[in-house]
């Protein structure tokens, strides 16, 4: 046991300058590559995080432009609706007008037309009553001939 322990020691002492040496590159690498590696990714995290935050204030600001640009959209349409609404009624009246102004032209026509008729059947009359009175002279004065001789 004494002798293990003699062997332990002396593997103790023969690695006290790899153990000092390794303590040293642990210190130097900590100083000279760890140190300016957390800066670098604490930088390189502070501007994903800044550019993150740039990215979600400018996909704030796009929704934002994107639902003023469909209120826009909409008012446009709405106002066109509105103006092709407008256009129907002002076709759909001057319709009434011309069909009422043809209408009423179309009573005239047949109000003249009827007076016309009605003054030439009472012409025809006129004129059977003037025919009818000489041709019944003449059909007696037929008959009375006849009649006579």
């Amino acid at each position: 046991m004494d002798q293990t322990l003699q062997a332990l020691g002396g593997i103790l002492l023969k690695a006290i300058p790899t153990i000092c040496l390794l303590l040293i590159v642990h210190v130097y690498l900590r100083w000279m590559f760890f140190g300016p590696l957390r800066n670098i990714l604490a930088k390189r995290r502070e501007a994903t995080e800044g550019a993150r935050e740039s990215a979600e204030v400018i996909l704030a600001q796009a929704t934002s432009k994107a639902a003023a640009i469909e209120a826009e959209l909409r008012k446009a349409r709405e106002e066109i609706y509105q103006e092709q609404e407008e256009a129907r009624r002002r076709w759909t009246a001057e319709q009434t007008a011309r069909l009422e102004e043809a209408r009423l032209q179309s009573r005239e026509t047949i109000h003249q037309a009827k007076l016309g008729l009605d003054a030439e059947a009472a012409a025809a009359k006129r004129g059977l009553a003037a025919t009818t009175d000489g041709l019944a002279e003449q059909i007696a004065s037929s008959l009375l001939e006849r009649k006579a001789s």
